[in-house]
C-alpha cells in the first residue's frame, strides 16, 4: 500500500469533528521496515509480559453485563468460525497474536493523543478514526481496529519517541481483505433500537 494512499485516506478523516475544532489526534503510519520493526517489538506477546495500559485498559474490571457477555459471545463466535474449540488455548493465543501482526495487512496507523485530555476528546479521536476506516473503505481498502496495541504503550511511546505527555490508544491495520477467509465472514449481534434507545416524542 502506497504512501499516497495513506495520506488522501487521512486528507478526508482529518475533515472528522471535534469539540472547539481541537482537533486532537495524532497518527504514525508504518508499512515496510518500518511495520516489521513494530511486529518484532511484539515477539513476546500476548500474555507474557504485564500489560501495559495503565490508567486506560482496554476493558472495565469486572466487566458487568450486558456488556460482559456481548464480548464473550463474539469472541466465541469468533473461534468457533476458526475451529478453535475452547480447550485449545494454544490455538487461541496464536490468533490473539496475529493482531501483533497485523493479520499480515501491508499498512497500519496508530493513533496517538495528549494523556491530559478529557473524554469529550477521547470522544473526537473515535470520531476521527471511524472516519479513517470510512475514507478507507471508499478507496477498497479494509481496516482493523486493534486495541490490543494499547497493551503495549510504554514500549511503543519508547519506540516511535513520542512526546511525554502522549500516549498510543490503539492502531488500525490497513489492508485488502480476503472476502473467503472464515473470519470475514464473523458478523456480530447487535441489541435492537429498543435496547439500548428512549424515544419522548410527546
Amino acid at each position: 500500500m502506497s504512501e499516497a494512499t495513506i495520506r488522501d485516506i487521512l486528507d478526508v478523516a482529518r475533515w472528522s469533528p471535534s469539540g472547539g475544532n481541537m482537533q486532537p489526534w495524532k497518527v504514525i503510519a508504518v508499512a515496510g521496515a518500518a511495520q516489521q520493526a513494530v511486529r518484532g517489538l511484539a515477539v513476546n506477546y500476548p500474555g507474557m509480559l504485564p500489560a501495559e495500559d495503565g490508567d486506560r485498559p482496554m476493558y472495565p474490571a469486572n466487566l458487568w453485563d450486558p456488556y460482559r457477555s456481548r464480548r464473550y459471545k463474539i469472541g466465541e463466535d469468533m473461534y468457533a468460525l476458526l475451529g478453535i474449540g475452547r480447550d485449545n488455548k494454544p490455538a487461541r493465543l496464536r490468533q490473539l497474536a496475529r493482531n501483533f501482526e497485523f493479520f499480515d495487512a501491508p499498512a497500519a496507523l496508530f493513533f496517538v493523543i495528549d494523556e491530559r485530555m478529557g473524554h469529550g476528546q477521547w470522544a473526537h479521536l473515535g470520531m476521527f478514526m471511524q472516519s479513517v476506516a470510512l475514507a478507507a473503505t471508499e478507496r477498497g481498502v479494509a481496516s482493523c481496529f486493534q486495541e490490543i496495541w494499547g497493551t503495549m504503550r510504554m514500549t511503543l511511546k519508547q519506540h516511535f519517541r513520542i512526546a511525554d505527555q502522549d500516549m498510543v490508544y490503539c492502531g488500525m491495520a490497513l489492508g485488502y481483505a480476503d472476502p473467503e477467509a472464515p473470519v470475514n465472514k464473523l458478523r456480530s449481534d447487535r441489541a435492537s433500537v429498543d435496547e439500548f434507545a428512549r424515544f419522548h416524542f410527546d
